[in-house]
C-alpha cells in the first residue's frame, strides 16, 4: 500500500475514505498481530457512526492473524486498557478518534500489560506490516466473549475511593454523545449499592454515533456553556464532562466556572501526596508552575514528561510515579496500570470536597490566582516552523530559561511560555502562565500572539 498517514506519533487518527477505511482497519489488524507475535488481543469500540464497521474490519484481520479476539464492543478505551492487564492479553485496540469531528476515526493500541504503542516500541513495525505485502493467515484465531470485564473494571475504579468519605453532592455529568453512557451508569449503580450519597444529573447520556451535540471535545470554550449551564440550572455540586472515547473528564465548579485541567492536576497531585508522601509526579510541559509549587509544598518530586499519553504512561513506569497528568485533562494512575482514566478523577475530587467539606471552587481559587494561565491558543498556520523562529528570535537574546522537551519552552522571571506543533493535529499550541499577574499574562499573550501570526 502507499504510506498510510493514519498512523501518528503515538496512534492512529485519519480522516474516512482514504486516509482510514476498512480495508486498512483489517490490514492493521493483522499487522497488529503479526507486529507483537499476539495470540490474545483486546478490541473496543466508541460509539461513532463508523466504529462499528472499523472494529469488525481491525477484528477480522486479528482473527486473520491466528488471535483469540476479546471483544469488549462499545467502552472507553480505559476499559481496554484495564482488560488487556486484566485478562492478561498480548495487546489491546481501542477504535476511537476521541475528540476528532465525525468525518475521523482511529485506533489507540497498547502492547501486553497495557504498555504504551509509539514509534519506538513497536508502532512503526505495525504500520510498516500495514503497508506491506499481505500477510497469510494464521489458524487458530477466534472470537470470545469478554465475560465480566465491565464489572472488574467499576471494582477497580472504585477502588481508588474512600465511599465513606464522600458527602452528599449533586453532580452533573455530560456524556457527550453519550460513549460514556453506559460504562458511568455501571459505576453509578455500584458507587448506591454502596451507600454514596451522590446525586446525578445526566445530560447527553445516550450513545448517539451521529453526534447531535457536536464535536465531543469539552475543551473547546464554544463546548463548554452547555454543561456549565446545566451546572447550574440542576442546582449541581460540580459538573463533569468527557470526551469522545471518556478518557479525558473535565470539571466545572458550582457556579459553573470551567476548572482548567492544569489546576486539577495540582490538586490530585496533592491528594495523592497526601496519601504518599515523598511519590512522584509526572506533568507535562505546557504549563507547570503551579503543579511544580504544588508538589513542592507537599515534600514530592515533581517530573516532567514529554506530551502526549504514550509517553506521560512510560514515564509513570520508568519512575514509579504514583500520579502523572496533563493539562489537557488526561490523568494518569499507578494503580490503574500507569494509564490515564477520566473516571477515576471527577471521583476523587467528590472525596476530596466530602473530607474536606469545601466546594470545588473554593479548592482551585487561590491557585488559580497565584498562577494564572492562558488556556491552550492554537493556530493553523501555513508554516508553524517559522512562526515558532520569529518567537524565539525575538524572545532568546533576553536570556530566558530554554527548555525542548517537547516544542519550545521559554521562561522568565514571572512568566513563560510553551510553543509546540500538535502531534495528532495540523495545529500549533501555545500556552502562558504567569506568578499572580493576570496583566502580564493577557499583555504576553497578545504579544506572543502578534509573533505567531507574523
Amino acid at each position: 500500500m502507499t504510506d498510510l498517514t493514519c498512523f501518528k506519533a503515538y496512534d492512529i487518527r485519519g480522516k474516512l475514505g482514504a486516509e482510514l477505511n476498512e480495508d486498512i482497519a483489517r490490514r492493521i489488524g493483522r499487522a497488529f498481530a503479526e507486529g507483537l507475535n499476539a495470540r490474545r488481543v483486546v478490541v473496543g469500540r466508541d460509539c461513532r457512526a463508523s466504529s462499528d464497521a472499523l472494529s469488525e474490519a481491525c477484528i477480522a484481520g486479528l482473527v486473520a492473524g491466528g488471535v483469540e479476539v476479546l471483544d469488549l464492543g462499545l467502552c472507553g478505551t480505559e476499559e481496554m486498557y484495564f482488560a488487556v492487564t486484566h485478562f492478561g492479553a498480548d495487546g489491546g485496540i481501542e477504535v476511537t478518534a476521541s475528540h476528532n469531528p465525525m468525518d475521523y476515526n482511529g485506533m489507540k493500541l497498547v502492547r501486553k500489560g497495557s504498555a504504551p504503542l509509539d514509534t519506538a516500541t513497536g508502532l512503526a513495525a505495525i504500520k510498516a506490516l500495514a503497508e506491506g505485502p499481505e500477510l497469510p493467515a494464521r489458524p487458530g484465531g477466534r472470537v470470545v466473549p469478554a465475560e465480566g470485564a465491565r464489572a472488574a473494571y467499576v471494582e477497580r475504579v472504585l477502588s481508588f475511593v474512600d465511599v465513606a468519605a464522600l458527602r452528599p453532592l449533586t453532580v452533573l455529568v455530560n456524556a457527550g454523545n453519550g460513549a460514556a453512557g453506559p460504562t458511568f451508569d455501571a459505576i453509578a449503580a455500584a458507587l448506591a449499592a454502596r451507600g454514596a450519597p451522590l446525586t446525578f444529573v445526566r445530560l447527553h447520556h445516550q450513545p448517539d454515533g451521529s453526534f447531535p451535540n457536536g464535536i465531543p471535545n469539552p475543551l473547546l470554550p464554544e463546548n463548554q456553556p452547555v454543561t456549565a449551564n446545566a451546572v447550574v440550572a440542576a442546582g449541581a455540586d460540580m459538573g463533569v464532562a468527557w470526551d469522545g472515547d471518556f478518557d479525558r473528564c473535565f470539571l466545572f465548579d458550582q457556579t459553573g466556572r470551567f476548572i482548567p485541567g492544569e489546576y486539577i492536576v495540582g490538586l490530585l497531585a496533592e491528594v495523592f501526596l497526601a496519601k504518599e508522601p515523598g511519590a512522584t509526579i509526572i506533568h507535562d510541559p505546557r504549563v507547570i508552575w503551579n503543579t511544580r509549587d504544588v508538589v513542592a509544598r507537599a515534600g514530592g518530586t515533581a517530573v516532567q514528561a514529554r506530551t502526549g499519553h504514550a509517553f506521560l504512561k512510560q514515564a509513570l513506569r520508568d519512575t514509579g510515579a504514583v500520579y502523572g497528568g496533563e493539562m489537557s485533562a488526561h490523568h494518569y494512575f499507578r494503580d490503574f496500570m500507569s494509564c490515564d482514566s477520566g473516571m477515576v478523577p471527577w471521583l476523587l475530587v467528590a472525596e476530596l470536597m466530602g473530607r474536606t467539606g469545601r466546594s470545588l471552587s473554593d479548592l482551585v481559587s487561590d491557585r488559580m490566582a497565584a498562577f494564572p494561565s492562558s488556556g491552550e491558543i492554537n493556530f493553523r498556520l501555513d508554516d508553524p516552523g517559522a512562526a515558532i523562529a520569529r518567537v524565539e528570535a525575538a524572545l532568546a537574546p533576553l536570556g530566558p530559561e530554554r527548555d525542548e522537551t517537547d516544542g519550545l519552552s521559554l521562561a522568565f522571571a514571572d512568566w513563560r511560555l510553551n510553543l509546540r506543533r500538535s502531534n495528532t493535529e495540523p495545529l500549533l499550541r501555545l500556552n502562558v502562565e504567569a506568578r499572580g499577574d493576570a496583566g502580564l499574562l493577557a499583555a504576553k499573550v497578545a504579544e506572543i500572539t502578534d509573533l505567531v501570526r507574523g
